[in-house]
């Protein structure tokens, strides 16, 4: 992947998009001194340059019942290409994962799921995650309370 270049006006306009992503452009064109048509420009240049992946609603889980964070560390059984690959299309079938990594170190992935409580969250490891292919171990932490969620890139 190659790096976008971006000049100050760009960098502006991802800031307020991270904060409000539904900011009509008018208003985004005043807070960065252009006029509507140019910021849209660079918002669809943006888009179609993939800077911007997608724009989306940041749901408060807890006002929808999902009170339940647990960072999972999972080491695979095999460490073949084909395992891997096997595992990682697997896990995006699964709602309760919200992130999913690959780590150097002693795990070979990292998993952040939501679930409604402790017990949803051992039914998950226990019907979809222990059931996946090549996994060995997991090892889990459960989330207290956020000191900083869903914070926006340092443009």
């Amino acid at each position: 992947m190659s790096q976008v270049e971006i000049d100050e006006t760009d960098r502006q306009l991802l800031r307020l998009l991270q904060q409000d992503a539904s900011l009509a452009v008018s208003e985004l064109a005043d807070r960065v001194g252009l006029s509507q048509s140019p910021c849209w420009r660079r918002i669809n240049r943006l888009e179609k340059e993939g800077v911007i992946l997608r724009r989306i609603a940041v749901l408060d889980g807890a006002k929808l019942g999902f009170d339940t964070t647990v960072f999972a560390q999972v080491r695979l059984s095999s460490h073949g290409r084909r395992s891997i690959q096997e595992f990682e299309e697997a896990i995006r079938a699964f709602p309760e994962v919200i992130d999913c990594f690959a780590v150097l170190g002693q795990a070979d992935f990292i998993l952040r799921i939501v679930t409604k409580n402790i017990h949803g969250y051992e039914e998950f490891v226990r019907q979809s995650l222990f059931n996946m292919p090549h996994v060995q171990e997991v090892h889990s932490m459960v989330g207290l309370t956020p000191t900083k969620d869903r914070a926006p890139l340092p443009i």
